[in-house]
C-alpha cells in the first residue's frame, strides 16, 4: 500500500508517502538534505520497500508542505517529524536514514527518541563543526556562494544553530549506525576530500556500533551516484 496524503500538524500540513506493505516490519525514515524534498529519495526508497516500510515527507516549506511558522532549526523540525508519526500512528521501530542537513535532524531524533530508533545511516552529512573546521579551508568564492544558498528553507544563523544543537546534544548512542562519505566531491580538492572524510569518520564516535564507508564514486548526491550503498547499509541494520 501506497498512501500519500496531507497531515496537519499544529500550524502546517506536511506532505507524506507511506509505503507499507509490511505490516510487521521495521519502517525506515528518510529524510533530505537542506532545500531538498522527499523525490531525492525515490530510487533508494522504491529498492528498500521491498523489504520494510518506507516514510518519506516534505519538511515544512519544500515540496508539497505547507510552510511553518516555527523556527527552522533541527530540534524544530525533528519535533515536527516526531507529531507526523503519531499523527500516522506508524508504530517503532524506526531505522533513520538522512542525507546531508537531513542527517543532522536525524541524529537529533536518534538522541530525542532513543526507545524508538534501532538503527541510523547518515548519508554525506554535514559535521557539528563544519563552520570552524571545515568551510575556512575552501576558497572566498565557494564560502560566500555557500552562505547565500540558505534561502529555501531557514536561513544561514539557522542552519548553524542546528549544528551546534546536535554538538550539543553530546550523543552518545549504542545503536547500530552506519555513515556514508561521498568520496568524489564537487569543487574539492584532494586536500579538501581527506579532511572531508576525516570529519566524516569522526562521526563515528556517536554510537559505540558505528561503521565507516567511503562512496568512491560518488559526489554529494549519493542515493542518485551509488543508491546501492544506502541500500544495503539499510538492509544490514534490519
Amino acid at each position: 500500500m501506497n498512501n500519500q496524503q496531507m497531515v496537519k500538524i499544529h500550524d502546517c500540513e506536511l506532505y507524506v508517502e507511506y509505503i507499507q506493505q509490511h505490516s510487521k516490519s521495521v519502517t525506515i525514515i528518510m529524510d533530505a538534505g537542506y532545500g531538498d524534498d522527499s523525490t531525492t529519495w525515490r530510487q533508494v526508497a522504491d529498492e528498500v520497500s521491498k523489504y520494510a516500510n518506507v516514510l518519506l515527507y516534505d519538511r515544512a516549506g519544500l515540496g508539497k508542505s505547507g510552510t511553518s511558522t516555527n523556527r527552522r532549526t533541527s530540534k524544530e523540525m525533528v519535533r515536527e517529524l516526531h507529531q507526523l508519526i503519531k499523527q500516522l500512528d506508524i508504530a517503532s521501530p524506526f531505522i533513520l536514514v538522512g542525507h546531508s542537513f537531513g542527517g543532522v535532524n536525524m541524529q537529533l531524533f536518534a538522541s530525542e527518541y532513543r526507545d524508538e530508533v534501532m538503527g541510523l545511516v547518515l548519508v554525506d552529512t554535514t559535521p557539528s563543526d563544519y563552520r570552524e573546521r571545515f568551510l575556512p579551508t575552501m576558497s572566498r568564492e565557494f564560502q560566500n556562494a555557500y552562505s547565500k544558498q540558505f534561502v529555501r528553507e531557514g536561513n544561514y544563523d539557522e542552519f548553524m544553530e542546528s549544528l551546534h544543537q546536535v554538538k550539543q546534544a553530546n550523543l552518545d548512542l549504542s545503536i547500530p549506525t552506519t555513515i556514508i562519505s561521498a568520496g568524489k566531491k564537487d569543487f574539492y580538492s584532494a586536500e579538501n576530500q581527506r579532511l572531508w572524510n576525516v570529519l566524516q569518520k569522526e562521526m563515528t564516535g556517536i554510537s559505540s556500533n558505528a561503521t565507516f564507508v567511503i562512496a568512491e564514486q560518488s559526489a554529494h548526491y549519493i542515493q542518485r551516484d551509488e543508491p546501492h550503498l544506502i541500500v544495503e547499509a539499510i538492509r544490514k541494520l534490519i
